[in-house]
């Protein structure tokens, strides 16, 4: 037996790192349409918020300004902010028209994922859902906060704040309290119809 365990721990060492290297991921890059990785990010960057969003999504639409609060409030602690559009039948020139429609331009990138890779990756079904990552691994999903209980009911304000919540706890070093959430939108799967 200890030979058989020896032998395992060679075969992995000899794997080397890419045995436990994160999945790869690519995205489309709005402008040029080239394949990137969308988890690749600067020295100094502590976290990447992806948010799922769609150029039709009304309630997509209706946190443009809260996501680009956060993404100002966040931006210069070390967080980037990163919309991801998973409906193939936008194209990137509609894509550009809405950062430009609802502000987006200069508070966060904007990526396309007709083949729902980061989807997959961030397990989000939902547009707008947020997806954190840190340290290669999604420590958050869900709700950007509580505004919309359900489709058509909206709270006057929001009672909770989990987005901003996560990334707080993740920029001091505590774990995020309620790493997944259930967000309210349009969901991810009836694109594809």
């Amino acid at each position: 037996m200890p030979r058989l365990l020896a032998a395992f721990l060679v075969g992995m060492l000899a794997l080397g790192p890419s045995a436990h290297a994160a999945p790869q991921v690519r995205v489309l890059a709005v402008n040029g349409g080239q394949k990137v990785d969308p988890l690749a990010a600067p020295a100094g960057i502590k976290a990447i918020v992806f948010l799922f969003t769609s150029t039709d999504c009304p309630i997509s639409n209706r946190y443009a300004p809260e996501v680009r609060r956060l993404a100002t409030t966040f931006g210069p602690k070390g967080v980037t902010f990163r919309l991801v559009y998973p409906n193939p039948a936008e194209t990137a020139a509609a894509i550009r028209e809405h950062m430009t429609a609802f502000a987006y331009a200069g508070v966060a990138q904007a990526f396309r994922d007709p083949t729902l890779d980061l989807v997959k990756f961030a397990g989000a079904t939902i547009t707008p859902e947020a997806a954190v990552v840190a340290a290669g691994r999604v420590v958050y999903r869900g709700r950007i906060d509580d505004r919309y209980v359900d489709l058509g009911l909206e709270r006057p304000a929001a009672t909770t704040h989990d987005l901003g919540d996560a990334i707080e706890a993740i920029l001091t070093g505590q774990p995020v309290r309620h790493p997944t959430t259930q967000a309210v939108g349009c969901y991810i799967a009836d694109f594809a119809r």
